[in-house]
C-alpha cells in the first residue's frame, strides 16, 4: 500500500461507503440523500477518520450541482424561461428577502450585532439547490405548480447569493474590508460581467451548435462526451472568473441548447457524471458536519437549526398559500426550501475571512447548516408518512353519500380506468347503471363530463342496498384494491344472491381468489391488451392479419383453459409448476404440427 496513489485509495473509499450506505438506506424507506450523508459522517474526519480534506473534496464535488443545473437548464427552452421571468424575480425575490427578513428580526431579539444578524440572516435564507431539485426529480415535482415555484425560487437564489457576497467587504472590520470601492473598479467588474454573459449567449446561438454538429460528424463517440463536459467546465470557469455563479452559467448553457438537436445526447452523456459528482457533493456535506462544535455547543446548535427552520419554514408556507399551490404540496415545498444551502459555506467562510464573523461563529453557522442538510430527508420521510396521508383528502370537501334508493339493474362498484369503459360502453347501450366510486376528486371530475357517479364505499353493507344491489342484476366489481375487490365480492354473495358478478382481476393471485369465491366472469385487466400487442408484433414481422389474429386467438384459448387446470392447484407450487410446464409443451406441439400441415398444403 505504500505506493498506491492517495486518490486511487480515496476513491475506494468514497464507492465502498456510498455503495455500502445507499442501498441500506434506500431499503429503509430513507431515500438515498440520507445514504450519502450518512456514509460521508462515516468516513470523515469526525467520523472513522479516514478522510480529513473534506474542503477540497466539497469544492470538487459542488460540480455535481453544476452539472445538474445544466440538465434542468436543457429541459427549458428559452421561451419558457422567459415566461417564468415573474416567478423567479417575484417569488424568489419574496422568498429571500422574507426569509432574510424574518431571521435578522430573531437574531436582534436574542442580543446578536446587527451586522453579524445580518450576514447569518443572509447565509440561512438559502436553500440546498442540491437536495431540493434531487428530491423534486425523484417524485416527479418539478412539472407541478409547487416545483415550477420551488425551481424558480432557488434559481433566484443563485442569483441573489451574488450581490450577498458582494455586500460581505462592506460589511467588515477590517480597514481593507472597508475602503471603498474606486467608480473606475466598479465600472470595469460591471463591463466584465456583462461581457460574459453577452459571450455565452451569442456564442451558445451562433457558435455552439456548429461546433457540436462538427464533433458529431467525427463518429467519436467518447469524444463527443468530452465535448460536452468541455463545455460545461468551461463556461463554468468563465462565470466564476468574474465572481458569478457556475451553476447560474451552466444553467444558462443548457437553456441556449434546449432547442438543439443535440439535447437528448448531452443528457445521456452528462448524467451518470452528475449522478456520481452529486454523491460525492452529499458524502462531502456528511463528512463537513464537525461533531466536535456539536459536542462543544449542542443547546446552542440545536436552537440555531431550529429557529432558522422555524421562521423560513413561517415565510414559505405563507408564501405557499398566497400562491394558491395545492393543499397537499406545500408540506414538501416548505421542507425543501427550509433547510440550509450549500452556498451558505461559502458565504460564511467569506465573512469569517472579512472579519464580518468570528471564526468560531461562521464554524458553528456553518454546522447548523450542514445538520439542517441531515435531518431534512429525515424529516420529509417523516412527513411522507404521518403528515401527507392526513393532508391527501384535506382540501376536498366529500360529496354526499349516496342516500336516494337506486333501481337500475347494472351496478358498477369503481369509476377508475376500468370502470369508466364499462359504464361508458353499457351507457351508449342505453344500459341504465348505478356507479359507486370513493373518490372525491374523481366524481367530481366525472361530473363535469356529465357521468352520474355517486359517492359511497362499496365495502359497505348499508350503501350497496341503497345503490340497489337487492333488485339489480348485475355487479361489476371494478376497484382498484384487491382487498376492496374482495370484500365487495364477500358481501354480494353473502347478502344478494341475485346479482351476478363480473369482477377485475389485477394480476392471477387476484383470479384465482376470485374463483374461490365463485366468481365465473373474470377478466385479467391486461390480458386482451397484450395479445392485441402481440398480433401487432406478429403482423409486422410479416404474418398475415388472419394469421395473426388466429394464432393470438389459439393463445388466448389455450391460455384460458391453461388457467381452468391449475386453479385448483395454485397453492401446491410443485404441482402448479408441472402443470405450467406440461401446457407450455402441449402448445408448442400443436403450434409445430400446424406449422407442418401449412407447409405440406403449401
Amino acid at each position: 500500500m505504500e505506493h498506491t496513489p492517495a486518490w486511487l485509495i480515496n476513491s475506494f473509499i468514497y464507492l465502498s461507503a456510498a455503495v455500502i450506505a445507499v442501498p441500506l438506506s434506500r431499503a429503509l424507506g430513507l431515500g438515498s440523500i440520507i445514504g450519502y450523508l450518512a456514509a460521508g459522517i462515516a468516513i470523515g474526519p469526525w467520523g472513522l477518520g479516514f478522510v480529513t480534506n473534506v474542503q477540497d473534496i466539497l469544492h470538487f464535488a459542488e460540480f455535481g450541482v453544476v452539472l445538474m443545473l445544466f440538465l434542468v437548464g436543457l429541459e427549458l427552452e428559452p421561451k419558457r424561461l422567459w415566461s417564468l421571468r415573474r416567478p423567479i424575480f417575484g417569488w424568489g425575490s419574496a422568498q429571500v428577502l422574507g426569509c432574510v427578513a424574518a431571521i435578522f428580526g430573531v437574531a436582534l431579539v436574542f442580543g446578536i450585532p446587527w451586522s453579524m444578524a445580518l450576514v447569518a440572516a443572509m447565509g440561512l435564507a438559502l436553500s440546498s439547490t442540491a437536495i431540493a431539485l434531487q428530491v423534486m426529480g425523484e417524485r416527479n415535482l418539478l412539472p407541478t405548480g409547487s416545483g415550477q415555484a420551488g425551481f424558480s425560487i432557488l434559481l433566484f437564489q443563485d442569483v441573489a447569493a451574488i450581490p450577498i457576497l458582494a455586500l460581505l467587504p462592506l460589511l467588515g472590520n477590517s480597514l481593507e474590508s472597508n475602503q471603498a470601492i474606486a467608480p473606475v473598479e466598479r465600472a470595469y467588474e460591471a463591463i466584465k460581467i456583462i461581457a460574459v454573459i453577452t459571450t455565452i449567449i451569442v456564442g451558445g446561438r451562433l457558435a455552439l451548435r456548429p461546433l457540436l454538429r462538427w464533433i458529431a460528424n467525427s463518429k467519436t463517440p467518447e469524444i463527443f462526451t468530452a465535448a460536452s463536459l468541455l463545455l460545461v467546465v468551461g463556461i463554468s470557469a468563465l462565470m466564476q472568473l468574474v465572481g458569478l455563479s457556475m451553476a447560474l452559467g451552466a444553467f444558462l448553457a443548457g437553456v441556449l441548447l434546449a432547442e438543439s438537436e443535440f439535447r437528448r445526447e448531452l443528457e445521456t452523456n452528462i448524467e451518470p457524471f452528475k449522478g456520481l459528482l452529486l454523491g460525492l457533493f452529499f458524502i462531502a456535506v456528511g463528512m463537513g458536519v464537525d461533531l466536535d462544535v456539536l459536542r462543544g455547543a449542542p443547546l446552542q446548535m440545536a436552537g440555531i437549526v431550529l429557529g432558522f427552520m422555524a421562521a423560513k419554514a413561517l415565510v414559505i408556507y405563507s408564501l405557499a398559500r398566497y400562491l394558491n399551490l395545492p393543499f397537499q404540496e406545500r408540506p414538501v415545498l416548505t421542507l425543501l426550501l427550509t433547510q440550509g444551502g450549500e452556498f451558505a459555506f461559502v458565504v460564511f467562510q467569506a465573512a469569517a475571512g472579512a472579519h464580518v464573523l468570528p471564526a468560531q461563529t461562521a464554524s458553528l453557522l456553518i454546522g447548523a447548516v450542514a445538520v439542517s442538510m441531515l435531518v431534512s430527508p429525515l424529516i420529509l420521510v417523516a412527513i411522507d408518512k404521518l403528515l401527507l396521508p392526513r393532508y391527501a383528502n384535506c382540501a376536498v370537501i366529500p360529496p354526499d353519500e349516496i342516500s336516494e334508493q337506486q333501481d337500475a339493474p347494472i351496478l358498477i362498484a369503481g369509476f377508475g380506468r376500468y370502470g369508466q369503459i364499462v359504464a361508458r360502453v353499457l351507457l351508449a347501450q342505453g344500459q341504465p347503471c348505478t356507479v359507486l366510486d370513493h373518490d372525491a376528486e374523481m366524481i367530481e371530475a366525472a361530473r363535469k363530463f356529465g357521468y352520474r357517479v355517486f359517492y359511497g364505499d362499496a365495502t359497505r353493507l348499508d350503501l350497496l342496498r341503497t345503490a340497489g344491489a337487492a333488485q339489480a342484476k348485475v355487479l361489476v366489481v371494478a376497484v382498484d384494491d384487491v382487498t376492496q375487490s374482495l370484500n365487495i365480492v364477500d358481501l354480494a354473495r353473502a347478502h344478494f344472491p341475485n346479482l351476478t358478478v363480473v369482477a377485475r382481476a389485477r394480476d392471477v393471485t387476484h383470479w384465482n381468489q376470485l374463483r374461490d369465491r365463485g366468481v365465473m366472469l373474470v377478466q385479467r385487466e391486461l390480458f386482451e391488451s397484450s395479445l392485441l400487442s402481440a398480433r401487432n408484433v406478429l403482423e409486422l414481422m410479416g404474418q398475415s392479419a388472419s394469421s395473426a389474429e388466429l394464432i393470438t386467438q389459439r393463445f388466448r384459448q389455450h391460455n384460458l383453459e391453461l388457467f381452468e387446470k391449475l386453479h385448483p392447484h395454485y397453492k401446491d407450487s410443485v404441482k402448479l409448476i408441472s402443470v405450467v410446464r406440461q401446457g407450455r409443451q402441449q402448445l408448442e406441439e400443436q403450434i409445430a404440427r400446424e406449422r407442418e400441415e401449412q407447409a405440406g398444403r403449401a
